[in-house]
């Protein structure tokens, strides 16, 4: 495989050194900012006193962070402030940051143990037991405290993670083959990653051998070689990995070069494969069939978790090789799935960003929910500035287009980058040197986005320039004072869904558009551990059509038919039956209706429309017959519904989760019935568990035997069982057990309770 690698590493800058000065950047970073000042860090820590038998100061805070992942807020926090305080050297924070550091070295147990849960769950999982996601929260705790060591030198952080990995290492040290390969297929976050981290500063090889055992070799192997195995894996369980194969190689070298190259084909498969125009990816947390994205979109696409890891995968890429494929999809995530996902006068943050026309952005509350994606929000927000600018030597590479101030120390220069992308075209450079004058090569990044020619100019002169890997190359020698300006020409464009290419989404420059649709009846509804997600029960138009032309050769001439308002960044459409109402902004600055990104294009009276508007149908009422469901296998959503069991595991099994029991193990759901209508009890099964039995019990009453067809086949098939009304009287719940006889078995895909469906 190629790998074409740089033969100098680029280097970033220090967060200290990079300072934001656009408007909506400026507010994005100073909402988060604010957010972590309200917090009251007693209330973080009272889990860690409590679970070492300490009296906690404060009450421990709600959501999240009273059940069994609590603790994993702290370390996004500890992280947030440390890159905040990278960033303004303020002395408050950094007393906040010794403060937590002294609480947690007093709640680290003598074994170097340190949560705020008990080890048992640890325990559970090597035990098959359920328990959600202990190594993720752990992965959390260390990368924070790791964080907080970097950007502080504090004694008590390194000695404390370091007593913390050596607990990791002592308890992986046990593991044989197969409970390793147990505990890997529970969510562990990035553990490799942050212990290669850790050895990094530790120097200790328990620690090295510590991120080995949570390196997953088979899946790294199918990668590698090019085999897109993702449909079904949970998409912010999987990227981490990959960041941790990549650290393993910047740790050891080029011994290690295969796991350089798998997080490379990894990038490659999600980012061409799996990722909508937003650079975000996955519906309900998880990867579907690549190429496969238009069927996929929903209200719970898009984890905002899984655009955080992939621009921090993307700018280590970037590093290595300065292919600025890396660059341009870092700017692309950045702007449409990062900068789109706080809200600017809350500063609050999204879970999920739905790709399905009609839906509506909802952010979190600051202290009720404690999502996993309010965590990696606070690290967003408070590292904007981390990727603008790398180099090496005298070269520096200006990567994104953004209005900032940057110290680059190491050559006496100071650069300060004026932006108004994506407002008009221009941008200007304008150097302070030290010393008067500096040979300095700079490569400015052309943009995929680029329409029309590209204007160059040094103090107003245009300027011959060369170009290297779809840069911008000017090596001279420099003058204090010199202004470099910039013209990006940019237009309208389109992008395609792969899987319907009649389904198409909107782009000025950088900037993905989408059009408002109101705010009629926004109310929320509630998945997976108190998630909220919006709710669409009004039928949604979702498709354009074209008048006295087709839709190709309208959207062949897209610039005369998606027409920009005078000087504002809102288009309106020509030639279309949407003419009069549907305009177009910038999706990042979306935050009050419901909206639509893709839209259908459409001839009047076509058989693409009719089959559309019947799937769309069809959808709708299984939605409208629904009493409950949760998603098998889908941990969060499963501990929601009460799940308990014995021998028992989730996974992926071409491509749909379930859960699965051995013999003598079982699992049971709680879902919600109504007693007032005839209720069935919806379950998908797996033919390749061909000629077994599994067991349906409705709160301890047998409710169904079903068998398997005898014929081993790989495909999923769906069946309804009617509930008997004599045990719905007077319920509003009841707990579904499901019990294998005779061999292992299980259940995939949605679990529902419904309604009859009434054509």
């Amino acid at each position: 495989m190629e790998t074409n690698l740089r033969r100098d590493v680029l280097k970033d800058f220090g967060l200290q050194r990079v300072v934001l000065t656009g408007d909506y950047h400026v507010n994005a970073f100073a909402k988060e900012l604010q957010y972590l000042n309200s917090y009251d860090v007693d209330r973080l820590l009272a889990g860690f006193r409590e679970n070492r038998g300490l009296e906690p100061k404060a009450q421990k805070y709600p959501g999240w962070e009273d059940t069994e992942i609590r603790g994993h807020t702290l370390g996004h926090f500890l992280t947030a402030c440390s890159q905040a305080y990278e960033n303004t050297q303020d002395a408050a924070l950094l007393e906040k940051l010794e403060y937590m550091m002294s609480e947690l070295a007093e709640c680290q147990f003598e074994s170097g143990y340190l949560s705020a849960f008990p080890e048992q769950l640890i325990e559970n999982i090597e035990m098959r037991q359920p328990a959600w996601v202990p190594w993720y929260t752990m992965h959390k705790i260390i990368a924070g405290l790791i964080s907080v060591y970097h950007a502080t030198g504090s004694q008590t952080a390194y000695d404390t993670v370091v007593k913390l990995g050596d607990w990791v290492a002592s308890r992986t040290s046990r593991w044989s083959n197969e409970l390793q390969a147990t505990v890997l297929a529970v969510e562990y976050g990035g553990m490799n990653d942050c212990l290669y981290d850790l050895y990094k500063i530790s120097g200790d090889a328990k620690h090295l051998d510590a991120a080995h055992k949570f390196d997953e070799l088979p899946l790294f192997e199918a990668i590698q070689q090019g085999r897109d195995i993702l449909r079904g894996k949970h998409a912010n369980t999987t990227i981490p990995k990959f960041l941790g194969a990549l650290n393993r190689y910047l740790v050891l070298g080029e011994s290690e070069r295969f796991y350089l190259e798998a997080a490379q084909s990894f990038w490659d498969m999600v980012v061409y494969h799996h990722s909508y125009m937003t650079g975000g990816n996955s519906e309900s947390e998880h990867f579907g069939e690549p190429d496969i994205l238009n069927s996929k979109r929903s209200d719970i696409t898009c984890e905002t978790c899984n655009s955080y890891n992939m621009l921090k995968l993307t700018r280590e890429l970037f590093k290595l090789t300065g292919d600025v494929k890396y660059s341009d999809f870092y700017e692309r995530n950045y702007v449409n799935a990062i900068l789109s996902s706080q809200h600017p006068e809350t500063g609050m943050t999204m879970y999920f960003q739905p790709m399905a026309t009609g839906y509506f952005k909802i952010y979190s509350s600051p202290f009720e929910h404690f999502w996993c994606c309010t965590g990696t929000g606070m690290e967003s927000f408070t590292k904007l500035n981390d990727s603008i600018y790398f180099y090496a030597g005298n070269t520096l590479y200006i990567n994104q287009y953004v209005s900032s101030k940057l110290n680059w120390s190491e050559q006496g220069v100071k650069l300060t980058q004026r932006s108004e992308i994506p407002e008009s075209d221009g941008v200007a450079l304008t150097l302070e040197i030290e010393d008067g004058r500096k040979k300095l090569d700079l490569h400015l990044r052309i943009p995929y986005w680029v329409s029309g020619s590209i204007g160059v100019k040094v103090n107003g002169e245009a300027i011959q320039w060369s170009t290297e890997k779809q840069h911008i190359v000017i090596d001279r020698e420099w003058s204090h004072g010199d202004v470099i300006t910039l013209t990006l020409p940019m237009k309208v464009i389109i992008s395609r869904l792969p899987d319907n290419q009649n389904v198409v989404g909107f782009q000025y420059g950088p900037i993905v558009l989408s059009a408002g649709l109101g705010t009629e009846d926004m109310t929320q509804a509630a998945t997976g551990i108190m998630v909220s997600v919006p709710t669409r029960k009004m039928l949604v138009k979702d498709f354009i059509i074209p008048r006295e032309m087709t839709p190709e050769e309208w959207l062949s001439n897209i610039e005369n038919h998606l027409v920009k308002r005078g000087n504002e960044l809102a288009f309106e459409l020509r030639n279309t039956d949407e003419d009069e109402r549907l305009v177009f902004t910038p999706h990042y600055r979306q935050h009050r209706e419901r909206y639509g990104i893709y839209w259908n294009i459409v001839a009047a009276d076509s058989d693409e429309l009719k089959q559309h508007l019947e799937r769309g149908r069809q959808e709708q009422l299984i939605r409208e017959a629904t009493i409950d469901s949760v998603q098998v296998g889908n941990d969060q959503y499963e501990l929601e519904h009460g799940i308990k069991g014995e021998e028992t595991f989730g996974g992926a099994w071409d491509g749909l989760n379930g859960r699965v029991a051995h013999v003598g193990g079982w699992f049971s759901y709680k879902l919600a019935v109504s007693p007032e209508v005839d209720n069935l009890l919806q379950v998908t099964y797996f033919s390749i568990n061909h000629d077994r039995v599994m067991n349906i019990y409705a709160n301890g009453e047998l409710l169904a035997s079903e068998r398997t067809p005898v014929e081993r086949k790989r495909e999923f098939f769906t069946k309804q069982y009617p509930i008997p009304a004599e045990l719905l009287q007077g319920k509003r719940e009841m707990e579904f057990k499901f019990v294998p006889e005779g061999d292992l078995n299980g259940i995939y895909g949605v679990l529902r309770t419904m309604k009859p469906i009434e054509e």
